[in-house]
C-alpha cells in the first residue's frame, strides 16, 4: 500500500512539474468503493487523507466503523458517486464533501438538512460532458444556472466543478474534456456568478489523472491505481 501511494504521489508530482504547479495544490481522493474496511485502514495508516465513497448505503457501514481511526489523522470523507435525493440526510450526516450535485431538488435538499445539522457542507457541481446516458450529472448548457442557485443557499459551499469523462485507452483523449471543464470554471468565475472559494476542479481517475492534473484539476479521484483492480 505504501509502495503503491508513493508511486501515484510520485505521478502526481512529475505532472505537477509539467504543468508549473505545486503538488500542495492537489487533494489525492482515494477512491475506497467495494474495498473493505481492513484495507481502507491500511491506506489511512500509509499516508491517504482523502477517501472517496460512491455509495450512501456502502458507506454507511464502513465509516462509522473507520471513525476512529480516521479522527486521529484527520481524515476526510467524500461522496464521489451519484446522489438520490432520498439519501440526502445521511450522506450531509455521513460526508464532508459532496462531488455530484447534478440538480437545484438535490442542492436544495442539501441545503435544508445540512442547515438542520448545523453543518456548512461543501459542494461541487457534477458536470456531463460527454453526454452519456449512463452518467449523471448537468449538462453543460444548465451549469451557469445550477451555480447561480446554489450560490444563494446559506449551507451549501460552492467549491467548484466535477466532471466523469468517457473512458479512453489513451489517457489524452480526455485532455478537451477536462480543458473544458476548467474553460467554465474560469467563464464562470468571471462573469461573477461564483465567489472566490469556487475554484476546485474534481477530475481525473486511476488512468487519466496525470493529463487532468496539467489541465488544471485539484481533486483527483483514484482507486485502482492504489487499491487494485476490483472484483
Amino acid at each position: 500500500m505504501r509502495a503503491r501511494l508513493e508511486a501515484i504521489n510520485q505521478r502526481i508530482a512529475a505532472a505537477c512539474g509539467r504543468a508549473g504547479r505545486q503538488v500542495s495544490e492537489i487533494t489525492l481522493v482515494a477512491v475506497s468503493k467495494t474495498v473493505p474496511a481492513e484495507r481502507i485502514r491500511e491506506a489511512i495508516e500509509a499516508g491517504v487523507r482523502t477517501l472517496g465513497e460512491n455509495r450512501v448505503q456502502e458507506a454507511t457501514a464502513k465509516i462509522p466503523e473507520l471513525k476512529p481511526l480516521a479522527d486521529e489523522y484527520n481524515v476526510q470523507w467524500h461522496l464521489i458517486g451519484h446522489l438520490q435525493s432520498n439519501k440526502a440526510r445521511r450522506a450531509v450526516e455521513l460526508f464532508d464533501a459532496v462531488h455530484s450535485v447534478d440538480s437545484f431538488k438535490l442542492a436544495e435538499r442539501l441545503d435544508s438538512i445540512a442547515g438542520e445539522l448545523g453543518k456548512r457542507l461543501p459542494v461541487f457541481i457534477e458536470v456531463n460532458l460527454g453526454g452519456e446516458q449512463s452518467k449523471a450529472g448537468v449538462a453543460p448548457d444548465d451549469v451557469f444556472l445550477l451555480c447561480e442557485q446554489i450560490g444563494k443557499f446559506a449551507n451549501l459551499e460552492l467549491k467548484g466543478l466535477m466532471t466523469v469523462p468517457p473512458f479512453f485507452d489513451d489517457p489524452e483523449d480526455a485532455r478537451p474534456f477536462f480543458q473544458r471543464l476548467r474553460r467554465m470554471r474560469d467563464d464562470a468565475r468571471q462573469t461573477g456568478l461564483v465567489g472566490e472559494q469556487f475554484k476546485d476542479l474534481s477530475m481525473g481517475m486511476s488512468n487519466d489523472f496525470e493529463v487532468a492534473i496539467e489541465e488544471g484539476a485539484t481533486f483527483v479521484r483514484v482507486g485502482t491505481a492504489l487499491f487494485g483492480a476490483r472484483a
